[in-house]
């Protein structure tokens, strides 16, 4: 994905000026054009130039010789996320549970799957799919949940104003022996998995 950091300072400084905000005038707007654009190129936006398949792949360990295969839990990950009907930020934190299939994901390789899944344009409905998905498909592992909450500013900025608002996002996944038309509400191993999320 190209990114052109000079438009996008142009852009920025075209913005602030359309809104009555001159930063060649205004002695706090200078390098704000800038700061925004590389904000946005190189963090709040730089999962969308991340392959997260290749994340997890480089991450499996060697085939488990284990015959009980225990859940995988992995709490408290910071989510950073853009939403792309008013370009505000939403911060909060992500858990992800798996049962493993052949092999285990190396910790650090969920961290940054949720973080490039989160950082781009994107709602927060869509990124624990994005999450499991990487999960099913790469690791083949065989049953996966996701539960991201999540502070808006677009909810509490703007809008409404419900500064103490949260949106609680759930997904599960299973893997080939357990398809997602299989899973339902009331599957134990469902169940079992996502009361490691709570």
């Amino acid at each position: 994905m190209s990114v052109d950091l000079e438009r996008a300072s142009r852009a920025i400084a075209e913005f602030l000026s359309a809104l009555g905000h001159d930063p060649s005038r205004e002695p706090e707007l200078e390098g704000t054009p800038e700061r925004v654009a590389r904000a946005f190129a190189e963090e709040l936006l730089a999962g969308a130039a991340v392959d997260l398949g290749a994340l997890v792949r480089e991450s499996l360990s060697a085939a488990l010789t284990i015959s009980v295969r225990q859940p995988v839990v992995v709490k408290g990950l910071r989510v950073v996320t853009v939403c792309p009907h008013h370009l505000m930020p939403a911060l909060g934190e992500a858990s992800v549970a798996y049962l493993p299939g052949e092999h285990l994901i190396g910790i650090g390789a969920v961290a940054r799957v949720v973080r490039a899944a989160a950082a781009r344009l994107t709602l927060q409905e869509q990124i624990g799919p994005e999450v499991l998905g990487a999960l099913v498909e790469h690791a083949q592992v065989e049953l996966a949940a996701c539960r991201i909450t999540l502070r808006h500013s677009c909810l509490s900025a703007r809008g409404a104003r419900e500064h103490a608002a949260e949106v609680e996002t759930w997904c599960v996944r299973g893997g080939r022996s357990m398809p997602r038309a299989s899973i339902g509400s009331d599957d134990r191993a469902v169940q079992a998995l996502l009361q490691t999320l709570r």
